[in-house]
């Protein structure tokens, strides 16, 4: 007979990837059961029964690894404990800028606030203030599970201080919570990459500014680009790009497939497009909003200073199909 899987298939009746594999392995059992208690009431229909338990046993055992190669082997990948946060400005020029730097530090504070660790990996500063664009990585038990529902675009709404007659703006950020994954579906054929390296600029010392340690990474076939200046060593630093090409490549697979099946999603915060809009912080209003599940926060500044945690786990009810109280 079938042995007892090293995964429980009703326990995965509500995963989307997989519930209708559930729903046959649930129907194949009850034919399983009825089969076996035919054999003890008519011992007659055994040779036809046994018959039917040796087909329904191979098409449960079929069921059951294709469930298991969706979930039983992907919880390391699913909820990594290192992520890369990448955060640009978008629209709406020095604001932006102002905006970037001010949800960067956001979630570093947060990070401060779990006890992870945080690290700069590069970033670019406007020239009046504020940050262009900023990586930097988050390790931390939970990190992914917990931020990876704050990838899309972020607006600001508010009065900026260098506006005099007092009228409200509207700018954007746009966030990236890339997972830094220990197995990866992805393939990198080494002849598609093209290796730059230069010297790093800024703060490290005098080897870190004469000596090219600096590794730009470019993906020709997609022509996706990462950068890494913060270690010492060239091959430190050409680790950790290859680390995040990596993740971007994922993460766009991810992106595809997630939302090639949004529609059939009962519980959809998002497909993890970073060009969603998701959340706006109304400053005026003193409220920040989350279209995607069309929640409120009150206390911006309290927010903006990494209190994110009653957000991100409304966000984490909303996906598993919690009802989540707003607060209009």
């Amino acid at each position: 007979m079938t042995e007892t899987p090293i995964i429980k298939p009703e326990d995965y009746a509500k995963d989307h990837r997989v519930s209708f594999l559930v729903v046959e392995w649930q129907r194949l059992s009850k034919a399983e059961k009825d089969a076996q208690e035919l054999i003890e009431v008519d011992p007659a229909m055994k040779e036809l029964a046994e018959k039917e338990l040796n087909e329904i046993e191979a098409q449960k055992d079929t069921l059951l690894k294709q469930i298991e190669s969706i979930v039983g082997s992907d919880n390391e990948r699913e909820w990594p404990n290192e992520v890369v946060v990448e955060v640009r400005a978008g629209v709406g020029g020095e604001e932006a800028s102002l905006f970037a730097e001010e949800l960067a530090n956001m979630y570093l504070r947060y990070a401060e606030s779990r006890g992870w660790q945080a690290k700069s990996l590069d970033e670019s500063r406007a020239a009046l203030g504020g940050l262009k664009e900023a990586q930097f990585e988050i390790k931390g038990e939970n990190a992914y599970r917990e931020l990876q529902f704050e990838t899309g675009v972020h607006r600001v709404q508010r009065v900026p201080a260098t506006e005099k007659a007092g009228r409200i703006h509207t700018s954007t950020a746009s966030v990236a919570i890339l997972p830094i994954y220990k197995r990866t579906k992805i393939e990198i054929n080494p002849a598609d990459l093209e290796i730059e390296t230069s010297r790093s600029g800024g703060a490290g010392g005098q080897n870190v500014n004469k000596v090219e340690t600096a590794v730009r990474i470019i993906h020709k076939p997609t022509g996706m680009d990462v950068k890494c200046t913060s270690e010492r060593s060239q091959a430190q630093n050409k680790e950790k790009a290859m680390k995040l090409l990596t993740s971007r490549l994922q993460q766009e697979q991810d992106e595809r497939e997630a939302r090639a099946r949004a529609s059939d999603r009962k519980a959809q915060v998002g497909t993890g497009d970073r060009s969603e809009k998701i959340r706006t912080y109304n400053f005026p209003q003193d409220r920040v909003t989350d279209h995607r599940i069309k929640e409120s926060w009150s206390n911006v500044p309290k927010i903006m200073a990494g209190s994110i945690g009653t957000i991100i786990k409304s966000l984490s009810k909303a996906e598993e199909g919690e009802p989540v109280a707003t607060d209009d």
